[in-house]
């Protein structure tokens, strides 16, 4: 994973959620649960974190109900060998800015 960013605030949000393909969209993804509640904000939010354990850097691309997806890049699914219908440990451990 890239070095954090000077402006990484530590977070600790860990959830189990299922590989789906977000029907708008396409992406296949996983849906971060009550993720504006815990950001305070609907807009995108760059995180850092680990998928079963592998880590990685992304940005939470909002839903419009108060959740964000996860998009979960190929390469990663096909690190961890996880698609559609798979469950996930996820933990965000940082917040980038």
């Amino acid at each position: 994973m890239p070095a954090a960013q000077n402006n990484a605030q530590a977070i600790d949000k860990k959830f189990s959620a299922p590989v789906i393909k977000e029907n708008n969209s396409g992406w296949i993804c996983v849906i971060v649960p009550e993720s504006g509640d815990f950001f305070g904000t609907r807009k995108p939010v760059k995180i850092a974190g680990t998928v079963d354990g592998q880590e990685f850097q992304a940005t939470l691309l909002p839903m419009g109900d108060g959740t964000h997806m996860l998009p979960l890049k190929a390469a990663l699914r096909k690190t961890l060998k996880k698609d559609q219908g798979d469950s996930v440990d996820v933990h965000l451990n940082q917040r980038l800015s």
